[in-house]
């Protein structure tokens, strides 16, 4: 099996949190979505990931060295491929075409998931989805009486089916997806400019290839700040039990943590509350704050705050305030 990570897309949404670093390094209860969502494939798949290839654009080498040592903690080879131009989905995948041989997963690096399942890797194709109240949102699935799936609908005006696509996909033929891909290159089929993954599928289709779908538990949307305080929040519930979340070396004066929270290595808390569902970065300092339901990134310093729903990054200096914050590395605020 081989996993591909297209993630060259700028994050415009998550700005200014994305101004310093790619979306998908963004750390959720303490790693970088990038990571779990690796993590969560991998366990999904149940057999050996023999490569992880993330396309990425000009991000440079600090980021590309994180991203080979991911791939290496999951007992997998790490591949790094360019995307130099915004060409779409299907673009963005051929830009692995090396990796794309074999049995292979690609998952599109701005959403975790609870599955709940166990993938089968016999079939031909699986798209992952997840029924959704509102499908007038998203692209979704059309299915055939023997629920395989037929077609797509984006953003359906009228109901079609509410089995929203997640963004991760399951090929058993790695090397037939490729030259689909390539299909629509070659004969410039696009959308405004972009080669969408879905015309590729469509065509997988109409010759005979049998797609279904697993629907997972619970996705979870790392598309802007408040979706991700959100899934930071669901992520630190889920894995309570199954990481070790608090630092060993933490240091706390007259505090109380209310559980589940992420407490990096280092961290200093005096005279505050936190949690419940804060993620707090190695040696970041917080002395007189009340923080719940945030984000908060490495080497940053709260005195005399209080916040919920927030997301703070890097180096970050905030005294005397109360209100919700969205803030990038080296922000100051001081009142």
């Amino acid at each position: 099996m081989n996993i591909i990570i297209p993630m060259a897309g700028m994050g415009k949404r998550m700005r200014p949190h994305t101004l310093t670093i790619p979306k998908p390094l963004i750390p959720v209860a303490g790693k970088p979505i990038v990571e779990r969502l690796c993590e969560d494939i991998v366990e999904v798949c149940e057999e050996k990931v023999e490569e992880i290839g993330f396309v990425i654009g000009d991000f440079g080498q600090e980021v590309e060295d994180m991203l080979l040592n991911i791939a290496s903690n999951l007992g997998a080879k790490g591949k790094i491929y360019y995307q130099q131009e915004p060409l779409g989905t299907a673009h963005a995948i051929l830009c692995a075409k090396e990796s794309l041989r074999g049995k292979v997963t690609v998952a599109f690096a701005d959403t975790l998931f609870d599955a709940g399942f166990k993938l089968n890797t016999q079939r031909d194709g699986i798209i992952w989805t997840h029924k959704v109240e509102d499908p007038s949102a998203f692209g979704v699935v059309k299915k055939s009486k023997d629920e395989t799936i037929a077609g797509f609908v984006e953003k359906p005006k009228e109901f079609v089916s509410n089995e929203a696509i997640i963004g991760i996909y399951y090929f058993r033929d790695g090397e037939n997806l490729r030259d689909e891909l390539q299909f629509l290159i070659d004969n410039n089929i696009n959308k405004a400019g972009e080669f969408q993954l879905t015309d590729a599928l469509q065509n997988m289709l109409d010759k005979g290839l049998k797609f279904i779908t697993n629907d997972v538990k619970e996705w979870l949307d790392c598309g802007n700040k408040n979706a991700t305080v959100n899934t930071n929040q669901r992520i630190l519930e889920l894995k309570k039990d199954k990481e070790d979340l608090i630092g060993t070396d933490i240091i706390l004066e007259n505090s109380t943590i209310e559980r589940p929270c992420y407490i990096g290595q280092g961290v200093k808390i005096v005279n505050s509350k936190i949690g419940p569902y804060v993620s707090i970065g190695q040696n970041t300092i917080i002395e007189n704050s009340v923080i719940s339901n945030a984000i908060i990134q490495t080497n940053t310093s709260l005195i005399g705050v209080t916040t919920t729903n927030s997301m703070i990054g890097n180096y970050a200096t905030i005294e005397g305030t109360t209100q919700q914050l969205s803030l990038g590395d080296f922000s100051e605020i001081k009142l």
